[in-house]
């Protein structure tokens, strides 16, 4: 096997034109072009290679050359968690920063009615070891509960539910108090699987009224971006996250005058990400 061959999916990732998964299933429909050739899965390529995707030539960089760039979003309440919705609903693609040549990369979804913290990058390669099962990364949520939350509850879900999907279980669980019959919780779990918080909950016959994401892995979700905001993360912040998922960290270049009108957002927007407290008090107070 040539030592400078890559895989054409993860090139394809790495450019920037969306998760691995994605490409992947892009190959298999025949949308990808190798030397004027429709690719296939398992295909291996070298930079020098003619690539096109939906017959757009792609630019292809050697994994040095290619920035890291994530930002952190607070997605509020009522926004999906993909690029275009048939019922012309909200979506959180829809206030992110414009990119040319690239696009953002979701590290993880939310459902609809949960709020919080979401990650984007324009590094497929970064976004798919972040969201492996293998690289058991730490998400935390504030969770409103309605009902009375017995401590039995709190050790069936920390020691592990058999839910229809498989085995489930909370790392962690801290109550920060309430107010009658809710009262709010610190969770944190390894896996993002669909609606798996809420499901733990409702296993033991709770109901949750109002979740929302505060962390993941060592990011915290910063005050200063607010519902609808995003925040560029710093530099030394996108080299933790790349440590964390394996990746050796890359020096970000500066901004042309060109990308710099892309991002310019008012100055609390664009301000660097700094990992907060967590709060004392009730998650949901200002």
């Amino acid at each position: 096997m040539n030592s400078n061959t890559e895989k054409l999916q993860k090139v394809l990732a790495r450019a920037g034109l969306g998760s691995r998964r994605e490409m992947e299933t892009a190959i298999s429909d025949g949308r990808v072009k190798v030397n004027g050739q429709v690719a296939k899965l398992g295909d291996r390529i070298e930079v020098r290679d003619r690539v096109s995707l939906d017959d757009n030539p792609v630019n292809l960089r050697a994994d040095a050359e290619v920035p890291r760039r994530v930002i952190m979003y607070n997605k509020p309440e009522g926004e999906l968690c993909t690029r275009k919705d048939p019922e012309g609903r909200r979506t959180v693609f829809e206030r992110l920063p414009r990119l040319k040549g690239e696009r953002w990369i979701a590290i993880g979804r939310l459902d609809i009615n949960t709020s919080g913290l979401l990650l984007f990058t324009t590094d497929g390669e970064l976004a798919n070891r972040l969201m492996h099962p293998s690289t058991q990364i730490e998400r935390e949520y504030a969770v409103r509960v309605m009902g009375h939350v017995q401590r039995e509850h709190v050790v069936a879900m920390v020691e592990g539910v058999m839910l229809e999907d498989g085995p489930a279980r909370f790392t962690d669980v801290q109550e920060f108090g309430g107010e009658g019959i809710n009262t709010w919780f610190h969770v944190v779990i390894m896996e993002g699987r669909n609606r798996e918080v809420r499901r733990l909950w409702e296993s033991q016959g709770l109901t949750v009224s109002r979740l929302k994401r505060v962390r993941y892995g060592n990011i915290f979700l910063d005050k200063r971006a607010k519902a609808g905001e995003w925040v560029e993360l710093t530099q030394e912040e996108i080299d933790d996250l790349s440590a964390m998922a394996g990746l050796e960290p890359r020096k970000v270049p500066s901004l042309t005058p060109e990308e710099q009108n892309r991002w310019s957002r008012d100055k609390n927007k664009r301000r660097p990400v700094r990992a907060m407290r967590k709060p004392r008090g009730a998650p949901h107070s200002r």
